[in-house]
C-alpha cells in the first residue's frame, strides 16, 4: 500500500517497486483497492500485469496509519532494548544487505503453494529510487538477510524452509500428535495442515493411529524424513559458514551476537513486541509460548504465526 494512492498504477508497476507481489484479491476485498476503477470481483485469477489499482478512502486512511509504523517501532526497540544494543544490530545487517541485490523487497513475500520463498522476478527492471542500505528501516533489513538464507536454502534442499525450521524440526520417527504441533512450531494450525500436506505428499512424513490413544492420529517422520530432518541441520549450518567467508567472520559473529540476547529466555524479550492490546481480538485468545524458527508468510497474513 505504500506504492498505491489515488492515482492509478498498474499492477507491472506496483511489483516493480516493491519487487514482491500481494494478495490482491483480499486487498480489494478488504476494502484498500479498486481493480479496473471497481471494488467488485471481476478477474477469475490474479489480475494481469496491467490491471489498475487504485487506494480507496479507507486503503488512503490506511495508508497513513501504516507510514510511520517502522520508524516508530524501531523506536520502541530503541527504548526497550537500548539504542546501543540496537546500534549493534543494526550495523552488521547494514553491512550484509550492501552485498546483496538492491532489488529484493523490504519484507518477507508471501509464500509461495509449496511454502517456498519468493524471490524477485529477474525479468523486472531495475528498481526506481532505491534507497541506501543504512537508510532502510530494521523491518526491511532483517526482511532481506532473511529472506537470502531462505532461498539459498531452498535452492539446495528442494524444500521449504518454512516446512523444515517449523515442523519438519520437530517430528520424529516415534510419532507425533497433530494437534501438538502448534504449540512445538509456534505456527497456526492453519499453517501446520498445510506444511503437513506437503511432507506427507513427499513421503518425508506418515500419518498413522495413535497407538497410545483409542482414537486420534500421529505423524511421524519415514526415513526419507530423517534424512531430510538431518540435511536441513546440516545446510543451516553449512550456508552460515558460507556467510562467515562471504561477508567475513566479524560481521556475521557480531549479527549472531546481536541477535541471540533478543531470543533467548523464558519468555525472550522479543516478546515484548507481540504483547496484544486490550481491545483487540487477539488478547483473549491464547498467548504464544514460541515463535516459529522462520516466520511464516501466508495469503492471509503472518502475525507471528501465519495465521
Amino acid at each position: 500500500m505504500r506504492y498505491v494512492t489515488g492515482e492509478p498504477i498498474t499492477v507491472g508497476d506496483l511489483e516493480a517497486r516493491a519487487r514482491t507481489g500481494t494478495n490482491l484479491d483480499g486487498m480489494r476485498r478488504w476494502g484498500y483497492i479498486t481493480i479496473d476503477g471497481t471494488a467488485r470481483k471481476v478477474h477469475n485469477g490474479r489480475p494481469g500485469a496491467g490491471a489498475v489499482l487504485r487506494a480507496t478512502a479507507a486503503g488512503l486512511r490506511a495508508r497513513e496509519v501504516w507510514r510511520p509504523l517502522s520508524a516508530l517501532i524501531e523506536q520502541r526497540w530503541r527504548e526497550r532494548f537500548g539504542a546501543d544494543r540496537l546500534g549493534r544490530l543494526r550495523d552488521p545487517l547494514t553491512s550484509v544487505v550492501s552485498r546483496l541485490d538492491p532489488g529484493l523487497p523490504d519484507c518477507l513475500p508471501i509464500l509461495g503453494g509449496a511454502l517456498l520463498s519468493q524471490e524477485p522476478d529477474p525479468r523486472l527492471p531495475p528498481r526506481p529510487g532505491g534507497i541506501a542500505p543504512e537508510a532502510l528501516p530494521l523491518s526491511a533489513l532483517l526482511s532481506r538477510v532473511l529472506l537470502c538464507f531462505a532461498l539459498e536454502y531452498e535452492r539446495e534442499a528442494e524444500l521449504s524452509v518454512a516446512v523444515a525450521a517449523n515442523v519438519l524440526r520437530v517430528l520424529g520417527p516415534e510419532g507425533t500428535r497433530p494437534r501438538d504441533l502448534p504449540a512445538l512450531t509456534g505456527i497456526s494450525k492453519e499453517s501446520v495442515r498445510w506444511a503437513l500436506g506437503i511432507l506427507t505428499r513427499g513421503d518425508l512424513a506418515a500419518e498413522e493411529p495413535d497407538p497410545a490413544a483409542s482414537r486420534g492420529k500421529v505423524t511421524r517422520l519415514t526415513p526419507r524424513g530423517v534424512d531430510a530432518q538431518r540435511l536441513y541441520h546440516e545446510l543451516t549450518a553449512e550456508i552460515e559458514r558460507r556467510w562467515h567467508d562471504r561477508f567475513t567472520p566479524a560481521v556475521t559473529a557480531a549479527l549472531r551476537a546481536a541477535l541471540e540476547p533478543l531470543a533467548v529466555g523464558q519468555p525472550p524479550p522479543l516478546f515484548a513486541g507481540i504483547e496484544p492490546y486490550p481491545d483487540n481480538w487477539r488478547a483473549s485468545v491464547r498467548r504464544p509460548g514460541i515463535l516459529p524458527h522462520f516466520p511464516m508468510v501466508l495469503h492471509r497474513g503472518g502475525y507471528p504465526d501465519g495465521s
